[in-house]
C-alpha cells in the first residue's frame, strides 16, 4: 500500500461511510412518517379519509425516491472498479470461479 494515498483520505472515512448508510435507513422512515403525517392532517382538516392514503403514498414514493438516489451513488462510486486490476478478473467473467460447485 502506497503512503501516499492514506494521506489523501480522511481519517474517518470508513466511519462517514457507514454514517451514511445508516442515515439511508431513517432517511426512509422519516419520510413515511411525514407522509404519514400529512396524509393525517389532510384527513383532519378535509375529513376525507383519501386523502390519508394520499400522503401515505407520498411518503412512499419519497422513500422510494431516496433508495433510488442511494443506488445511483453506490453505482457511480463503484463504477471505476472494472478498471482496477483487483477485480477485472470479476467484472470480465463474472462472480463464479471454476471451482464452483454449483
Amino acid at each position: 500500500m502506497d503512503n501516499n494515498t492514506n494521506k489523501d483520505r480522511p481519517k474517518h472515512e470508513s466511519k462517514l461511510i457507514a454514517l451514511d448508510n445508516l442515515s439511508l435507513g431513517i432517511s426512509i422512515v422519516v419520510a413515511v412518517c411525514i407522509g404519514f403525517a400529512i396524509g393525517y392532517g389532510l384527513k383532519q382538516w378535509t375529513g376525507y379519509t383519501w386523502t390519508l392514503w394520499l400522503g401515505l403514498s407520498w411518503g412512499l414514493a419519497a422513500a422510494g425516491l431516496n433508495i433510488y438516489k442511494a443506488y445511483k451513488r453506490a453505482q457511480k462510486e463503484y463504477e471505476g472498479m472494472e478498471n482496477d486490476p483487483r477485480y477485472a478478473h470479476r467484472a470480465k467473467y463474472g462472480d463464479k470461479s471454476d471451482n464452483d460447485d454449483d
